[in-house]
């Protein structure tokens, strides 16, 4: 329960009412002596007098052992079943992950590139530190880019290198020996050797999209999967297929052909590419319309020829009549017409790219309207900006929306928008000019409502004129495309299950590349969500410029990341998400673990996967975190974990309701068709806000519809989310945590249910299991967990680690701003940095003579703190982000 200042949480108003006269000045001895042989933790923080004195200090090195697997009260190793894969395979039962008899709920890393291959004495030290801290999965990643020694392949690119294959039977083996399961990924950023690179210019990265159609391509995935998967473990004796440690095999990582086609990617691919792809339309065509007269009259109708002219002024012959520029937030531009020229000149990249735009207002628009903008334009620089069609007033939603890129030649461009909805009060808007200095010039705009074409095709469609077309003829190439990842999902699945034999759980792709009615005929449904990912500002991977939004997730609005997850989840399938993260130089990055899995608890989640723990193949020992993604080195993302991960696979508590999307086959395809293969139970009538509290998700039905069902009668939230004050608190029988804004002197207080009678008038019972007051911190915010180690709650607990998390970064790092988003390639050097959290906690131990230390960075004691009657106090002054209450 989340209180700010100084007042609880009460779940009625008698609680309130009660609470209110017995901190009064009128209190009686009667009231006192009830409170403190009642709730005697409740009491001593309701009487004892204190203020929160501990200041923010400067922040101070902390850096985790690489190689640390000693036993301590950070070390919950024991929690993991050895080996792994002990009584066979994990296997699916009632939806959810299985084995050794029970349910598995994985907490994984992803290890990528040269990191899947430690030296065999790194591999050793690795394993058994990851199992220190709880991982019970390794997500083999990207393995197959790279020949040796960043990749598995020998250098023609076709075959596995031998002693990369050693270094990962050995690792695993290690893995395995440590109870960590496997998850071994296929493609992921491999570009096929199928012809020459000279010839497949065009394509997207890794051949993405082109190889869910491509037969030489789709036999080269075969090709690898029988060569990795057949490969008897030199150490465990098992062939991969064969091996109970592989827990999933993923067949194809964030790639699908909807995904590629709706972002404009199969555009460009190389030429016997797109006429492979033209030969499977035309032969799907046939067999659908064996005549051409069949064909004509179907796509005919709706055929149009184009509307009139809906913009003023689009030639720029009156100036700017009819047209608003728009500076937002201290942005520098200026806007000028010359000779029918509209020139910006923008003197430094804004906040936002769309903090500088120009628009036409206002205009009618209709819903699944095809409209055509046409205009010339060019820059000093290649630039890429936004042309939309949206809403003139609040909330400002874009109903359509294309990107174009711009050169210093002038071009012509022609963009067919499909609206999302009607707006009798819209606007044309070329938005995106902010992203960089640099000067932009247009000419001769055109608006109106577009042709439409119900001529037979002579070959695959383009993004670019598939809007151009009429409704008949969408939906036939929509579901052309539907019908070939149908056939290359199933048909590897088949290939792995069947014809290898192959017995671990087999994962497709991940859900928003591909639509769930596909993936849900995998073993598993999987997705990825990344906190405030690394943006690069639309010009490609660039080490000097990037930006990571520096801002929390707890408490928003909009809930982050989370809700998103929890809304693509398919009933009745295991789910996981092997992608997480809050990116490095994010100075709130301590909250991830914790939200994550609390969230994942309460939703019923069945796997979740750091991105990623390592991408080096040696230099384990870095000290510092070097890059946006690896937490092996990042000391308060890895210094959560035990307490996040007991939250996960120990104390998770059930929502009491479910909200779920039931939608028909027809409605999916026609959701996909129109905005994307991305697809929630949000699209279908569940409210973002119901996947706060309620187990959320999708599932295929006859008809599309709401489903809210109850469960019983409701328990406390496991998870708080306070959107008023920005913070989380999670509330387990076993752990208690605050996640967020902390000010100085704010209380959090955790309640637990239940009934006493109160001078004979029965009454709800206030028992406060924990109170957590914050002090003075760096930024006014951070992490405080509160965990029993034991089998045992609180109140008779005998171990407890108190973790308290806030700012992390390394020693130098230099940001490239005030905002703190950037440090280009200066991430400083060792050791990392870590501020001290101060906060008074008070703790309902039976216990009494209990003792409290602060801990190393091993995790083993260090100076003792005072603590009395369960009450300690936490700061910088102890230079660590752990502690130990214990009766020992």
């Amino acid at each position: 329960m989340t209180i700010h200042p100084k007042l609880p949480t009460m779940k009625t108003k008698s609680q309130r009412r009660m609470f209110m006269l017995n901190r009064g000045a009128t209190k009686s001895a009667t009231d006192a002596t009830f409170w403190m042989k009642n709730f005697p933790a409740f009491a001593f923080a309701l009487f004892a007098s204190f203020v929160v004195t501990s200041s923010a200090a400067e922040m101070f090195p902390f850096v985790l052992p690489w190689d640390d697997a000693t036993p301590s009260i950070t070390n919950i190793s024991s929690w993991l079943e050895k080996p792994a894969g002990r009584d066979g395979f994990v296997t699916v039962k009632d939806g959810h992950l299985f084995a050794n008899g029970k349910r598995l709920r994985i907490f994984g890393v992803n290890m990528a590139f040269g990191a899947n291959f430690p030296t065999h004495a790194d591999a050793e030290k690795v394993a058994a530190r990851m199992a220190k801290f709880g991982i019970n999965c390794v997500r083999f990643h990207h393995m197959d880019m790279l020949a040796a020694p960043d990749g598995i392949w020998a250098q023609d690119m076709r075959t596995l290198d031998p002693g990369q294959l050693d270094k990962l039977d050995y690792f695993i083996a290690e893995l395995k020996k440590n109870g960590i399961y496997t998850d071994l990924n296929l493609h992921v950023s491999r570009t096929y050797p199928d012809r020459p690179k000279a010839e497949k210019i065009g394509n997207e990265p890794f051949d993405k999209g082109v190889d869910n159609f491509c037969a030489a391509m789709i036999a080269l995935q075969k090709d690898y999967a029988r060569d990795l998967l057949t490969h008897v473990n030199t150490y465990t004796k098992n062939a991969y297929i064969a091996e109970p440690a592989v827990a999933l095999i993923e067949i194809n990582n964030e790639n699908a052909l909807l995904t590629s086609w709706h972002y404009g990617s199969l555009d460009t691919i190389a030429a016997p590419y797109r006429e492979e792809l033209g030969a499977l339309w035309l032969k799907w065509l046939r067999e659908k319309y064996p005549t051409d007269e069949k064909l004509t009259a179907a796509w005919s109708e709706g055929a149009r020829a184009a509307g009139p002219e809906a913009l003023q002024n689009g030639n720029f012959s009156k100036g700017l009549d009819g047209w608003f520029f728009e500076k937002h937030e201290g942005a520098t531009a200026t806007a000028s017409v010359d000779k029918g020229v509209l020139a910006i000149a923008v003197a430094a990249a804004a906040k936002e790219p769309w903090h500088v735009q120009f628009n036409q207002s206002p205009l009618v628009l209709s819903a699944n309207e095809t409209y055509a903008v046409t205009f010339r334009a060019k820059s000093d620089a290649a630039h890429k900006l936004d042309v939309n069609l949206g809403q003139a007033h609040e909330p400002w939603k874009v109903i359509a929306s294309e990107s174009v890129t711009l050169s210093p030649e002038w071009k012509t461009f022609t963009l067919l928008l499909k609206t999302s909805a009607a707006d009798d009060k819209a606007r044309l808007s070329i938005s995106g000019l902010g992203s960089a200095a640099g000067r932009y010039e247009f000419a001769d705009f055109s608006l109106h409502t577009a042709a439409l074409d119900g001529n037979p095709p002579r070959t695959a469609f383009t993004h670019a004129d598939y809007a151009g077309h009429t409704v008949a003829a969408q939906r036939d190439w929509f579901a052309f495309l539907w019908s070939l990842e149908e056939k290359y999902w199933p048909g590897m699945y088949a290939f792995i299950r069947e014809d290898l034999q192959a017995h671990s759980l087999i994962v497709g792709t991940q859900l928003g590349w591909s639509p769930f009615p596909i993936q849900q005929k995998m073993d598993v449904i999987d997705s990825h969500a990344y906190w405030q990912h690394p943006d690069f500002h639309g010009k490609g991977w660039n080490a000097d410029d990037w930006s990571v939004k520096n801002i929390s997730m707890a408490g928003r609005e909009d809930g982050g990341t989370l809700p998103g997850l929890a809304l693509q989840r398919v009933a009745g399938k295991p789910y996981i998400c092997t992608e997480y993260s809050h990116p490095a130089p994010n100075e709130f990055a301590a909250e991830g673990f914790p939200l994550l899995c609390a969230y994942a608890a309460l939703q019923d989640w069945d796997g979740i996967f750091a991105f990623a723990y390592s991408h080096r193949h040696d230099d384990w020992d870095k000290r510092y975190f070097p890059s946006f993604f690896d937490i092996d080195q990042h000391p308060v993302k890895m210094a959560t974990l035990p307490a996040s991960i007991a939250v996960f696979m120990r104390d998770g508590q059930l929502s009491w309701q479910s909200a779920q999307g039931v939608v028909s086959i027809s409605d999916v395809m026609d959701q996909a068709r129109q905005s994307g293969p991305r697809i929630g139970a949000e699209q279908f009538g569940v409210n973002r806000r119901d996947a706060f509290s309620m187990l959320a998700g999708l599932k295929l039905g006859q008809s599309t519809t709401f489903a809210r069902l109850n469960g019983g009668v409701p328990p406390p939230p496991l998870v708080q989310w306070d959107t008023e004050h920005t913070v989380a608190t999670i509330d387990a029988s076993r752990s208690k945590a605050v996640v967020g804004t902390m000010k100085p002197g704010s209380r959090f207080e955790f309640v637990s249910g239940g009934t006493h009678s109160y001078n004979g008038m029965p009454r709800e019972n206030m028992v406060v299991n924990a109170v957590i007051e914050s002090g003075e911190t760096l930024q006014s915010w951070g992490v405080i967990q509160v965990t029993t180690m034991d089998d045992n709650g609180f109140v008779e607990t005998k171990r407890i680690l108190i973790t308290a998390t806030g700012k992390a970064a390394n020693t130098d790092m230099k940001w490239t701003s005030d905002a703190h988003e950037s440090v280009g390639k200066n991430w400083g050097r060792a050791p990392s940095l870590v501020e001290g959290i101060a906060a008074r906690i008070t703790l309902p131990v039976s216990d009494k003579k209990m003792k409290a230390w602060a801990l190393d960075e091993r995790g083993q004691r260090r100076d003792e703190v005072p603590m009395k009657d369960g009450v300690l106090e936490i700061g910088p002054q102890y230079r660590t982000l752990w502690y130990e209450v214990s009766a020992e």
